[in-house]
């Protein structure tokens, strides 16, 4: 499959037929699996055969799914979880012990940061934050205790870019690992193993599934590092359902037309939205004010499906446009088929101090938008009515 464009690997990767002959893959909803002989059971237990032990473990439909993310990603192997935070979580408590040290961007989905500043302190783990505008200040962070360095581009909810060659650049010079959040982006729009990182997480929730039916998560990277994760995740059990990523991989079939969609829906939203009277500010990849513009343009295929907007007028502002909006509807959620809209300051990021919020660009006028697939006009529409 290597030699096949992105479209053709994510419809014609997949697990090989079973003696019935199927077309499409079959769900296997089932715990365990059977041995015919005691010794087929301890060789597998002493993986010295892959054979299906347990679901909590691996199952077809998990394996399909993952297989085809390394091979869209570009990477060795990688390991399901429940959902997008358990792929995080997973990966930290897979890789650190007590006494290490973690450098991230500042500019992180809330319950990463909930995860910095709660729980890792109660392990001895220590972090420092990076300003996504000043990438150069990395390596005066850096403590012989530093384990890795962990970023999203772009960033949730700011939408800052992120120039992932020249952290992987530092990375490398000091010995460290670099894991990446590419949920905002898809491996169909950026592919991170490619321009040096060593771990790629995504919550499949979002672009993967793209029609917000099932919870699911994904890490993919390195074999020596991917098995310390998967030995962690089979301990502790936050595994992925079988019919979870039987949903997700038929939904990566289509990950490249959806994503073709909501790029140039969005794309179009930013340009009408752009100097309006009412707003700030209107944030997006490939808009060419974006501070970031060269980075996306250098590291991404298109610019995505979100974009930002920041009213005028603060909260309140934002709370009538919330409120006042018809067709799209206010959700935590994003990369649907559906436009969103959330208020990262009083829901997904609310737990921050105000200070926190702003030094990482959630004002309280910041509204994210999830551009949906909707036709254009109509998502433009509603949006208008919405700001008068």
């Amino acid at each position: 499959m290597e030699n096949y464009s992105f479209e053709t690997k994510a419809i014609r990767a997949q697990l090989e037929r079973s003696e019935n002959n199927e077309h499409s893959v079959p769900l296997y909803l089932t715990s365990s699996f059977v041995f015919d002989e005691a010794e087929d059971m301890r060789a597998a237990f002493n993986d010295e055969d892959d054979t299906f032990i347990y679901s909590r473990y691996t199952n077809p439909n998990t394996n399909e799914f993952v297989n085809k993310v390394c091979l869209l990603e570009g990477a060795e192997v990688g390991v399901s979880t429940a959902s997008g935070m358990a792929a995080i979580f997973t990966t930290f408590m897979a890789l650190l012990k007590s006494g290490d040290h973690v450098i991230s961007c500042s500019s992180v989905f809330g319950a990463t940061h909930a995860i910095f500043t709660k729980y890792f302190p109660k392990w001895n783990i220590t972090h420092s934050y990076f300003n996504t505008n000043n990438v150069e200040g990395i390596e005066k962070l850096i403590k012989p205790e530093t384990k890795f360095i962990y970023l999203e581009t772009p960033t949730n909810p700011a939408i800052e870019l992120i120039d992932l060659e020249f952290v992987s650049g530092i990375a490398k010079k000091h010995n460290l690992l670099l894991i990446v959040d590419n949920c905002f982006a898809t491996p169909y729009l950026q592919q991170p193993i490619k321009l040096g990182a060593d771990l790629v997480v995504h919550s499949a929730t979002k672009y993967m599934d793209g029609q917000g039916r099932v919870l699911g998560g994904v890490v993919v990277g390195k074999k020596e590092l991917i098995n310390d994760i998967y030995l962690f995740g089979r301990l502790t059990g936050p595994s992925m359902s079988p019919f979870n990523a039987w949903v997700l991989s038929k939904s990566l079939e289509t990950l490249a037309l959806r994503m073709d969609r909501h790029c140039d829906n969005a794309l179009y939203i930013a340009q009408k939205l752009e100097g309006h009277a009412e707003l700030e500010n209107v944030s997006y990849p490939f808009l060419p004010s974006h501070p970031h513009h060269q980075i996306a343009k250098k590291q991404m295929k298109a610019g995505g499906g979100i974009l930002t907007i920041t009213l005028k007028g603060g909260y309140e502002a934002a709370k009538n446009f919330l409120n006042k909006l018809q067709m799209i509807k206010i959700s935590p959620n994003l990369g649907d088929a559906r436009s969103i809209v959330t208020h990262p300051a009083s829901s997904t990021h609310c737990k921050l101090s105000e200070a926190e919020r702003l030094n990482v660009g959630i004002t309280p006028g910041l509204i994210r938008v999830s551009i949906g697939l909707e036709n254009k006009e109509d998502i433009l529409k509603d949006l208008l009515q919405a700001l008068k």
